[in-house]
């Protein structure tokens, strides 16, 4: 097994949008954690730039319906925040994660706020029942996660 993994980021449909490489920090039976560098031109929205040479410490689950990507400033590494994407469960082979998007995301701030975005998308998306339902008890968990500060979310500042 190599250190450096591709990450296959796909539609709802399992149509591929986007990839990369990273390099794998941690590997277990159900959660792959790994450093990547955003690898875009810089793309400013309502809610954070993402800026070309970005850090992510990103972590993706076989077993949850979301992936959590810790966002670090190119130059400071100061932590930016978090995005979330909920997803699929992600698939994991060698040398590659695949996920499927759903279009519905959490922007996760470094003193604790949220921002739950694109849920217009996702409300229009052709998927059945069952995964709707997956989708929304991933970000309920997301949401509990956060305000435990669960895991990657250990950093958030305290009041």
């Amino acid at each position: 097994m190599t250190n450096t993994i591709t990450v296959h980021k796909l539609d709802h449909d399992g149509q591929p949008l986007w990839q990369y490489q990273g390099t794998v920090l941690s590997r277990s039976a159900d959660t792959i954690t790994l450093e990547a560098h955003f690898n875009r031109e810089d793309h400013a929205t309502e809610y954070h730039t993402f800026k070309k040479g970005d850090r992510f410490v990103e972590w993706f689950f076989s077993d949850r319906w979301y992936n959590i990507f810790a966002m670090h400033h190119r130059n400071t590494d100061e932590l930016e925040g978090w995005y979330c994407n909920i997803t699929r469960p992600a698939r994991f082979e060698d040398n590659a994660i695949y996920a499927d998007d759903l279009a519905l995301d959490v922007m996760v701030y470094p003193d604790g706020r949220t921002l739950i975005l694109d849920e217009d998308d996702f409300a229009s998306l052709d998927i059945d029942a069952a995964t709707r339902q997956h989708a929304r008890a991933a970000l309920h968990e997301l949401l509990t996660h956060i305000e435990q500060r669960w895991g990657p979310f250990r950093e958030i500042a305290t009041p």
